[in-house]
């Protein structure tokens, strides 16, 4: 009996095959997250740590406050969804929506 013949072929290791499902879960993943970023402020998240009782320290995330939010721009006669902090929201309150979004460079 030929020894060679009785054992399986098994299946080749394929490196393109594995790089393009790497790629394809990554762009899904890229793709449906959003950045916690303000639009206006440029605010971001923070790194620091949490600290037990017993003063064991683990990573952790300080997350800005982000809200969705509509604004009326009466100039365009035209509103805007704009994802911004809180403060961003004091400040647009305070200096007018056309104002900041001009300072941030932002076009309506």
């Amino acid at each position: 009996m030929d020894r060679k013949k009785s054992v399986k072929k098994q299946k080749q290791f394929d490196f393109h095959d594995l790089i393009y499902k790497f790629a394809v879960q990554f762009e899904k993943l890229h793709t449906t997250t959003m950045a916690k970023v303000c639009e206006i402020t440029g605010k971001r998240p923070h790194v620091g740590n949490n600290v037990s009782h017993a003063n064991n320290k683990t990573k952790r995330r300080f997350l800005p406050n982000l809200q969705k939010k509509r604004f009326y721009i009466p100039e365009e006669d035209k509103w805007v969804t704009l994802r911004v902090s809180t403060k961003a929201i004091k400040t647009i309150n305070k200096k007018g929506v056309s104002a900041v979004l001009k300072k941030a460079n932002i076009k309506f």
